[in-house]
């Protein structure tokens, strides 16, 4: 069940966490916090050509919604009057991290994780992979339209957005919130108006 305590509120932005074990639906999960953080059952979430959900409140426009889960955990967010994007990822070792960043990431990005020492690296790949995922599922193309397609620039631990294609607008139209919901978690909010 989702809580109050597995929550947070960044600006447009409601989101909230809670546990999940693999096959079980993330939909069906999602619905009963949306009706009751929207405080109305009457609501339908349909999804585009690319299975991006579609939220659509009868009277609200402008409403967004998205989810992501990993290991044992669902993120969920709620954007109003925003395109809004999550990702979450569990953090477990990853051998081939570097290897991804090399085939996936900007040139300036994989070399950045590169020159990280092992012990720092892989944080610091998961939360690029969060921004970067989070971004493009509020895009509403996902992985697909290429994670190379927009450029982070490491600031102190996190990551900030310094280029991108024109598709995706410029990099001050993207509000990004990195946090850790769950011991053992990084997730990353993302939205533009």
């Amino acid at each position: 069940m989702f809580s109050e305590t597995h929550s947070l509120r960044a600006g447009p932005v409601h989101c909230a966490w809670r546990d999940y074990r693999r096959g079980q639906s993330a939909e069906a999960l999602v619905r009963p916090w949306l009706a009751d953080t929207l405080g109305t059952d009457a609501f339908s979430l349909d999804r585009d050509a690319r299975g991006r959900p579609q939220l659509r409140v009868p009277g609200r426009p402008g409403l967004d919604a998205n989810w992501s889960h990993s290991g044992d955990a669902l993120l969920v967010a709620l954007g109003d009057g925003v395109a809004v994007g999550v990702d979450i990822e569990w953090m477990r070792p990853r051998p081939q991290a570097m290897a991804l960043a090399q085939r996936f990431f900007t040139a300036d990005e994989a070399t950045a994780l590169a020159a990280l020492p092992p012990a720092l690296a892989e944080t610091a790949f998961v939360r690029l992979w969060c921004a970067k995922e989070a971004v493009l599922k509020a895009h509403g193309h996902g992985l697909s339209f290429g994670l190379d397609r927009l450029r982070f620039e490491a600031r102190g631990d996190d990551w900030a957005l310094v280029d991108c294609d024109a598709e995706l607008g410029g990099p001050g139209d993207w509000t990004l919130q990195a946090f850790v919901p769950l011991p053992g978690y990084l997730a990353t909010l993302a939205w533009r108006a």
